[in-house]
């Protein structure tokens, strides 16, 4: 899956991260117009279209499943974006900031720090209310394309090799969500349709062996994987990540991998993240009291991101650098590698993504709580991005 590769690509992958400042504009604009719909009178068209019944019927082999437009948002768009996600991981693996231990080291342990104090600091808020626990992970995430994008309004303050380990941390981080997404968030597994899924894995396997430099088959496959994998009870996202470990980096001239990048990030960047954030985003400003703030689900998401990223990040890196198991990347002070562990703490997207599937089936999802949800990712995000910005340009320039 991981082939080694016997000539190096010459022009750089189109990737994720090719228009960042772009890419946080559109966000923040489909965030903006989600929040003004929901506290419009508008509101009930905008929830009464994404609930709307939209089920999966594929009759010639009496495939069907029950779904919504927001579910084809949350469940397929989503997964394209994830097989961006998995080509960029598997390219920085190969080639990239990650294809050493030595270059793996640091954003890996600091992305651990970046999961483990979020969590801690959700289960601080919320021990004694179980409902809530539910939503564990949704500090742990982080919105690459935000936290990249708040660090390029930054200009040449911060190094390329900074910039690089912010990415390649926040790529470790999501991949940690979709785990938790497929292993504390699936549904009583249907065998049959593991069973079917692993035949789809084994004709992407061949497709890799034979240097099938085709991307068409190996995406026939990959939504095959998606629908066998959503009919299992396995959340469907993961089948993006798998479907980029199988896409060969480099055949002859051709980077298949390269290819697929450049082919979906402009609808990745443009449409479905927008698009997500558009359909998830919306609150009501006159369901929110000052009460509200006091409500700890808001209050672990809010400090989990906004303090237990940049302090898990800071501890775990510092941690990595005193024990020589790593060093700072090149070009950058401590005070800098403290605003890119600041901006981890933007979750937005991602974090939304984790919510709305953490308790997407509860009992409480037509109550505040996916309210509580939002505000609390928002709150810590804009914080997050707010105090980085801050601290960023109080830096003394050499």
């Amino acid at each position: 899956m991981l082939k080694t590769i016997t000539k190096p690509i010459t022009k750089p992958i189109a990737t994720f991260f090719k228009s960042e400042i772009a890419i946080g504009i559109s966000l923040i604009v489909a965030t903006i117009a989600a929040m003004l719909i929901a506290n419009s009178e508008n509101y009930e068209i905008y929830k009464i279209f994404f609930s709307s019944p939209a089920p999966l019927n594929i009759e010639f082999i009496g495939l069907h499943k029950e779904m919504n437009y927001l579910d084809w948002i949350n469940d397929f768009l989503m997964t394209i974006f994830f097989l961006l996600i998995g080509l960029e991981l598997k390219k920085e693996i190969l080639i990239g900031e990650l294809s050493t231990k030595r270059k793996l080291a640091l954003p890996a342990i600091a992305a651990l720090g970046g999961i483990i104090f979020p969590i801690l600091i959700f289960f601080l808020f919320n021990f004694n209310h179980p409902e809530n626990m539910r939503g564990f992970s949704i500090p742990a995430a982080t919105d690459i394309a935000f936290a990249y994008g708040v660090m390029s309004l930054f200009g040449k303050r911060f190094s390329n090799s900074l910039k690089v380990f912010l990415v390649a941390l926040a790529v470790l981080d999501d991949l940690v969500a979709i785990l938790i997404i497929a292993f504390f968030y699936s549904h009583d597994p249907n065998l049959s349709y593991i069973a079917l899924a692993f035949i789809a894995l084994l004709g992407l396997g061949l497709f890799n062996f034979f240097n099938s430099e085709k991307t068409h088959l190996y995406l026939i496959l990959g939504f095959f994987l998606w629908l066998m994998i959503l009919k299992s009870g396995i959340h469907p996202t993961i089948s993006g990540i798998i479907l980029a470990l199988f896409i060969p980096l480099q055949i002859g001239n051709k980077s298949p991998l390269s290819h697929l990048a450049h082919k979906i990030s402009p609808s990745v960047n443009f449409l479905i993240l927008p698009l997500f954030a558009f359909a998830n985003a919306g609150v009501q400003l006159k369901k929110i009291s000052i009460d509200l703030f006091t409500q700890p689900l808001i209050l672990g998401i809010a400090f989990g991101l906004f303090f237990g990223k940049q302090i898990g990040v800071m501890f775990f890196g510092f941690l990595a650098v005193k024990f020589k198991i790593a060093h700072l990347p090149r070009g950058t002070s401590w005070p800098e590698f403290y605003v890119a562990a600041i901006l981890t703490g933007i979750g937005f997207t991602m974090s939304l993504f984790v919510g709305s599937l953490a308790f997407a089936e509860s009992n409480l999802a037509n109550s505040l709580v996916l309210d509580e949800v939002k505000i609390g990712v928002i709150c810590g995000s804009c914080f997050s991005a707010i105090f980085a910005t801050i601290v960023a340009f109080s830096l003394k320039r050499d």
